[in-house]
């Protein structure tokens, strides 16, 4: 929910036929969310500025010439919205069908849930599509980056910057088709400004930044997330009180991440929070 929406004032806006109340300067998504309207996002994560580029979110405002993005568009008094049009369908389909042609989305599973719920077909596609097709960069002990994966939602850029780092170390480079998330003059990870706080990893939606640790396992056809426990703690490094949730297979820790709904870190962590937990298993 947007800062705004911290005053007593209300609005009332009809979704699908039903009045919704909510704070004023809350979103559309926000309404949504609330009346209990389970709509597709890709871009938006609740601890990051919405950048308004995947567009799945859309719906459909009486009134307004284009179906407008819920997760920023603010939700105005006596707004009557559509969620589940036909045009907003068929706007769905198209963008995951785009989304699906071109990159890998095999180990992103909402967007494939999102696909079938909207019937997206991507081999409609097949004879003409461009591929992104390169290698896998593989530049430190901490995280790869595997752009055929990149759907540019822009969060790791987002995280990167002035949302929870502050550190600006990637940014999108190129246009059109060549776009890419890159370093300055993209030079290897070691050589940027990149502090590996992970931030980036953790919202990306597609695993095209993913843990080296689950990548390797991955590699080996050994990652089994249905076999994980998942245990909330207390980083240990210093006072702050960041909370970790560590991911254990088979006994060792195999990535961490972190509550985005904790006062502290807000779903973020410093690289010692993040990676330096393999002192646990010596």
């Amino acid at each position: 929910m947007t800062q705004d929406a911290t005053t007593t004032t209300r609005v009332t806006v009809r979704i699908d036929g039903d009045d919704v109340s909510v704070p004023a300067g809350a979103t559309i998504l926000d309404a949504c969310n609330a009346h209990g309207v389970d709509t597709p996002t890709i871009c938006y994560a609740e601890n990051l500025t919405p950048v308004n580029v995947c567009r799945v979110c859309v719906v459909e405002v009486e009134g307004s010439r284009t179906l407008v993005p819920s997760c920023s568009r603010v939700a105005e008094e006596s707004m009557v919205i559509q969620t589940d049009s036909e045009r907003v369908r068929h706007s769905r389909k198209m963008v995951l069908e785009f989304l699906g042609s071109g990159v890998d989305l095999s180990q992103a599973p909402e967007i494939n849930e999102y696909s079938a719920r909207y019937e997206a077909d991507v081999s409609r596609y097949v004879n003409s599509r461009a591929v992104i097709d390169e290698p896998i960069r593989i530049q430190d002990e901490l995280y790869i980056r595997d752009y055929d994966k990149c759907v540019l939602c822009y969060k790791c850029v987002e995280a990167c910057g002035d949302d929870a780092q502050h550190t600006f170390a990637i940014a999108v480079a190129g246009r059109g088709f060549d776009n890419r998330i890159s370093t300055e003059f993209d030079v290897t990870l070691p050589d940027s400004a990149c502090v590996y706080c992970g931030n980036c990893v953790a919202v990306c939606p597609t695993n095209a930044l993913q843990f080296t640790s689950e990548f390797d396992l991955r590699s080996a056809g050994n990652w089994r997330e249905e076999d994980q426990t998942v245990t909330t703690t207390v980083c240990s490094y210093c006072g702050v009180g960041c909370n970790l949730e560590l991911h254990v297979q088979d006994n060792e820790i195999v990535k961490v991440t972190s509550p985005v709904d904790h006062s502290v870190t807000h779903g973020n962590l410093c690289i010692k929070g993040r990676f330096g937990y393999k002192y646990v298993g010596n």
